[in-house]
C-alpha cells in the first residue's frame, strides 16, 4: 500500500442530531417503535421537535460519528457528506471541523434542508430515532472526493445511506477508486431495518470490495436470516477479510481469516446513551488497524472507544479517547 495522507474517510449521511430524554409513554403516545430509526418527512420531523423537550444540536451521522472518534483518538480522519446552506449545515460544517476531522465540501444552495435526526434516549439508555434525510440522501458519484479516497488507507461506507440509487452509485464510485489506489474498504450495516431494505446489495458488496464488515448482533442475524449467532458467524467467514460483530454487554467477536478474537466489553459506569456505541467502536477499530495493531488489540480500542461515549448524552466523545487507550499494543 503506497504511501497515505489520511488514516480513513467517512462516507454517509451529514446529519445534525437532536438528542432529547423522554419516557416510554412519550414513545407510545406519539406511536414510535422504541429503539428503531424511521425515516421521517421535514413535516413529522418538526412536529415531532415541537412536542420534546430541551436538546442538544450537534453534527451527526453514523460515519461522521465514526470519523470524530477516530480523531480523538489521534487518527487522520476525513468525511464525505451533503448539508444544505442553512442554520443546521453550518451546525454540521462547524461541530465536525471542530472536532479534528477533515471536511470539505461546500453546501448546497438549493434543495431540500440539511438532514435532522431526532434522538428520543429513554431512561434505561434505549435510543428512539426519528431522521429526515434532507439533501443528505442526494449525495450523488459527483460528491464523492475521489482524490480523499485515494489517500486514505480506508474508505468507511455508512449503510444508511445506500436507500437512494444515486448514493448506491456513489458507494460504488468511491469503492472502485479505493481498491484501484490498494486502499481497503469498509462497511457498516447500520441498521436491521436498513438490512432488509438491501440484503442481495450488501451481501453482494460483502463478496465483492468490501474488505470490513461491521455489525452489531440484530443487522448479522437479518443479513443471513437466521436466529443463532453461531450461525452467522459461518456464514460471514470468508465473505471478507474481517468482520468485527458488536453484541453490547456481551462484547464483540472479530472474525480475520480463519482467526475469531472475542473481545470483552470495557468497564462502563452508568450507562446513559447506547448512541454511537456501535459507530465509536467502529472509530477505534479502524484507529487501531491503521496504526499497526492487529484485529484483537483494535477491537479492544473500539470496547474503550464504546464505554466512554454510552457514558454521557450524545454520539461524539465527551473526553479525549487517546487518552483511555494509552498504552495498548497489539
Amino acid at each position: 500500500m503506497s504511501q497515505s495522507s489520511l488514516d480513513v474517510v467517512g462516507i454517509g449521511n451529514a446529519i445534525v442530531d437532536i438528542v432529547s430524554q423522554c419516557d416510554d409513554r412519550f414513545l407510545a403516545d406519539n406511536g414510535l417503535d422504541k429503539g428503531a430509526m424511521t425515516l421521517v418527512g421535514a413535516h413529522a420531523a418538526l412536529a415531532l421537535y415541537d412536542k420534546c423537550g430541551p436538546g442538544i444540536e450537534s453534527s451527526g451521522g453514523s460515519a461522521a460519528n465514526t470519523m470524530a472518534g477516530i480523531a480523538s483518538l489521534g487518527g487522520r480522519a476525513a468525511y464525505i457528506g451533503k448539508v444544505r446552506d442553512d442554520e443546521l449545515g453550518r451546525v454540521f460544517r462547524h461541530d465536525i471541523r471542530a472536532s479534528g476531522v477533515r471536511y470539505d465540501a461546500i453546501p448546497a444552495a438549493a434543495g431540500p434542508p440539511t438532514a435532522r435526526c431526532l434522538v428520543l434516549v429513554t431512561p434505561d439508555a434505549q435510543r428512539t430515532m426519528q431522521t429526515c434525510l434532507g439533501i443528505s440522501a442526494e449525495l450523488t458519484a459527483a460528491d464523492v472526493d475521489l482524490e480523499m479516497v485515494r489517500a486514505a488507507k480506508v474508505t468507511y461506507l455508512e449503510g444508511y445511506l445506500f436507500d437512494p440509487p444515486a448514493a448506491k452509485e456513489a458507494f460504488r464510485t468511491a469503492a472502485r477508486a479505493a481498491r484501484a489506489a490498494g486502499r481497503l474498504v469498509a462497511l457498516t450495516l447500520s441498521d436491521p431495518f436498513c438490512v432488509d431494505r438491501h440484503r442481495k446489495d450488501f451481501l453482494d458488496l460483502i463478496a465483492g470490495p468490501v474488505d470490513i464488515l461491521f455489525a452489531n448482533e440484530a443487522e448479522i442475524l437479518s443479513l443471513y436470516r437466521t436466529d443463532r449467532f453461531e450461525d452467522a458467524l459461518t456464514a460471514v467467514r470468508g465473505h471478507c477479510e474481517i468482520a468485527a460483530l458488536t453484541r453490547s454487554a456481551k462484547g464483540a467477536v472479530v472474525l480475520s481469516g480463519e482467526a475469531m478474537h472475542v473481545v470483552e466489553a470495557a468497564p462502563a459506569g452508568r450507562v446513559v446513551d447506547t448512541t454511537g456505541a456501535g459507530d465509536l467502536f467502529a472509530a477505534g477499530f479502524l484507529y487501531g488497524l491503521t496504526h499497526g495493531l492487529g484485529p484483537a488489540a483494535a477491537g479492544r480500542i473500539g470496547a474503550i472507544a464504546a464505554a466512554e461515549v454510552i457514558g454521557h448524552l450524545g454520539a461524539r466523545p465527551a473526553q479525549p479517547l487517546d487518552r483511555l487507550v494509552q498504552g495498548l499494543s497489539a
